[in-house]
């Protein structure tokens, strides 16, 4: 271990020294390293920051939830197909609830666009959903202060309200609303409660919005709206089965013929993370396409680098020979000045990445994790070392006599 690491040392001194003899040359030779280096690291630092943006965004859907639909979120078939599709109904909901077993909530969601007011505040194209208690399991929405849904309301269809904390800053500015009545397209109903703030998804508010029973959802705004049925699984590992459980019980529900396709869907968060991975697996293709190009270009320009200092010095090789060094010395000496040549310019294009990433993140989700840095030296000096090889296997097969001879 100690010759290993003396020999690493030797061969890291003798690379500087190489490089300060020629500086111009070297960083000409280096820059396809660094353009390399830093259009991988920055796509793939694009990517990584774009990836968790989108799973912040999507985490309100919940990993352990599946909705079941009229339509599937992503369709590949023609519109029409879909839009003929019955509407899921309360007798869907109920036979899920009644016979679903793998199930820890099974919940409603109504919802729909309405405009509402307070006194002469108005706020347009509010989200009301229509709902009941459990939607505070499947959706962990909180109320700030007030309180939710509770059974009493949902049972007798009671005309109150739980508002967004946008919603209630707009219509009430600094008037408490708890306990007064907001107007939700002409029905007057009364504010029980004020949810926590939730930012936004896909630049759209979720502190826009708010809760009423189901029941008051479908006798002031009628039955036809899109209708969703939310279900929370008891064990997150099991959900294909109990897909597989809903699909079943929905097929019975409808009366569906063996032969006869499922006419609902079965939606997951999966679903959109799989498509997005699938979008952006072309960015990362195109990167790595044209960060490989310049580092191939990079390393031939190494190797020529390489071949060009051991013509410069092959007296000193020989000299070398002359002492002791044997082939492998020669070889490793060679290897290390172009891991080393590599592994710098790999490091400029890291550092130069972080900077830029920095800038792009003040206006587009970047991140750069300390295994994409780790990687891209790494892999510098790799490249280093296989475009390094010819020339240190040239220098090691010299004849030191003939070396020592060259003027």
């Amino acid at each position: 271990m100690v010759l290993l690491l003396r020999h690493i040392g030797e061969g890291f001194h003798i690379a500087l020294q190489a490089l300060r003899a020629n500086p111009v040359r070297s960083a000409l030779t280096t820059l396809g390293i660094i353009i390399g280096v830093l259009t991988v690291i920055l796509m793939i630092t694009i990517v990584q920051g774009l990836n968790e943006s989108f799973k912040r965004q999507i985490s309100f859907i919940g990993s352990g939830l599946l909705y079941v639909d009229k339509m599937p979120w992503i369709q590949m078939e023609d519109y029409f197909v879909y839009r003929n599709r019955p509407d899921i109904t309360l007798n869907d909901y109920q036979a899920l609830k009644d016979n679903v077993s793998l199930a820890e909530t099974v919940c409603i969601d109504m919802e729909t666009s309405k405009s509402f007011s307070y006194r002469e505040n108005r706020l347009k194209r509010v989200s009301l959903v229509g709902t009941e208690v459990d939607y505070l399991q499947v959706m962990t929405t909180f109320p700030k202060y007030g309180r939710f849904l509770n059974e009493t309301d949902v049972a007798h269809n009671r005309q109150v309200v739980v508002i967004g904390s946008d919603v209630a800053e707009e219509l009430f500015k600094k008037v408490n609303p708890i306990g007064r009545r907001v107007s939700i397209s002409g029905n007057k109903f009364r504010v029980i409660g004020v949810l926590e703030e939730q930012g936004s998804v896909f630049g759209q508010s979720l502190d826009t919005q708010a809760i009423i029973p189901y029941g008051a959802f479908r006798k002031n705004f009628g039955r036809h709206h899109w209708t969703s049925i939310i279900v929370k699984a008891k064990n997150p590992d099991n959900l294909e089965d109990l897909k597989y459980e809903l699909t079943g019980i929905m097929r019975r529900a409808r009366s569906l013929l063996p032969n006869q396709e499922d006419n609902f869907s079965i939606n997951q968060q999966s679903m959109l993370m799989n498509l997005y991975k699938q979008l952006t697996s072309g960015v990362y293709a195109v990167g790595i396409v044209i960060g490989g190009i310049s580092l191939i270009v990079g390393g031939i320009g190494i190797m020529n680098i390489m071949l060009v200092s051991v013509t410069e010095r092959t007296r000193e090789i020989g000299i070398r020979k002359a002492i002791g060094a044997n082939r492998f010395n020669i070889m490793w000496q060679f290897l290390v000045e172009a891991a080393v040549i590599c592994s710098i310019g790999g490091s400029f294009g890291v550092a130069l990445a972080y900077g830029i990433s920095k800038i792009i993140n003040t206006f587009l989700p970047a991140s750069m994790p300390i295994w994409v840095a780790v990687l891209g030296v790494g892999f510098s000096a790799l490249v280093g070392i296989f475009f390094g090889l010819w020339p240190a296997a040239k220098a090691a097969k010299l004849n030191p006599i003939e070396a020592l001879r060259y003027e």
